[in-house]
């Protein structure tokens, strides 16, 4: 049995995906609705098969082996806290990109500090919920460190969803969390109609940062370069249907964003605190961070980066 906390658009394309595969899921979530419905407001096109037991009733999950948290970043240590006594002694798996802005850790540092008694690890890479739901093909890294992790992926794996494994935990995450950042400095070049050239030299600049962020924080090179790194960054980078990069688009053109969470801002607010203490040189992020907080307009952080000193590359 697979558990799922959180029935947003990701948790619910997971709980397809796994029962079209024939696996018997758990899905928890708040919505009273939906149960009657078998479908979120999420992905309304969706049916939610039969083979998923859908429960508002968390402690129902500890009925599984491994439970999916499909949470957001920021909402996670909340959750864990209130409810999450009852997953402690099963596998948990963090399905959320970000970096907690209370005690500046990634997910599985979250998980662990809550108690967690068995396997920890991370779900990521690049990846649309309305792609895994209609069932087509999609790879993820699964990063777990525990003896448990080969058998996670074999449990986790589907004949449209391929899960590729790593034990390098914070590579993994720091991918998943940089990339949004990037994303929405991306969108913001696209929105401000500077064009594709300016956009490519940002998405590569900003790759550089990931790299330089995350090999200070102990990651591995080969992690950032697969699809939890520079695979999730190319996806966010260039698809509208990323809250991120439609983020940044609207900043770009000078209009209020949509109201929805948007990992990458609050991430950027983390990693420039993190950068601050470990002088780590992270300008686009930098950048990023000012401008969601309304600090610093388009124009004034185009003429900042592009007149930064020169130098090697």
């Amino acid at each position: 049995m697979i558990g799922i906390a959180g029935a947003g658009a990701f948790g619910t394309a997971l709980a397809v995906a796994l029962a079209a595969d024939g696996r018997k899921v758990i899905l928890w979530g708040r919505d009273s609705t939906l149960n009657d419905t078998r479908r979120s407001p999420r992905l309304p096109d969706v049916a939610i098969p039969d083979g998923v037991r859908i429960t508002k009733n968390v402690s129902n999950l500890a009925e599984c082996a491994v439970v999916l948290l499909a949470l957001p970043m920021q909402q996670l240590s909340t959750f864990l806290a209130a409810q999450g006594t009852a997953l402690l002694q099963t596998s948990l798996i963090a399905c959320c990109k970000g970096i907690d802005l209370t005690s500046l850790q990634g997910p599985t540092a979250v998980i662990r500090a809550a108690g967690a008694k068995a396997a920890v690890g991370v779900l990521t890479g690049p990846s649309f919920a309305a792609d895994i739901a209609c069932g087509l093909p999609t790879a993820l890294t699964l990063a777990c460190d525990d003896p448990q992790a080969a058998a996670l992926q074999e449990r986790l794996s589907t004949a449209t969803l391929r899960l590729y494994r790593t034990d390098d935990i914070i590579g993994a995450e720091l991918g998943g969390a940089l990339k949004n950042v990037v994303a929405i400095a991306a969108g913001v070049v696209a929105g401000a109609g500077l064009g594709e050239s300016a956009r490519a030299a940002l998405v590569t600049r900003g790759y550089a940062e990931m790299l330089r962020f995350a090999l200070t924080l102990g990651a591995r090179a080969e992690t950032l370069a697969g699809l939890s790194g520079l695979g999730d960054l190319i996806l966010t980078c260039t698809s509208p249907k990323s809250r991120n990069y439609a983020h940044g688009i609207a900043l770009g053109a000078g209009k209020v964003p949509m109201q929805a969470i948007v990992e990458g801002v609050a991430t950027a607010q983390a990693v420039v605190r993190i950068a601050l203490e470990k002088a780590i040189e992270m300008p686009v992020s930098l950048m990023v961070a000012r401008l969601v907080a309304g600090e610093i307009a388009v124009a004034e952080a185009v003429r900042e980066l592009m007149t930064r000193p020169l130098k090697q590359e």
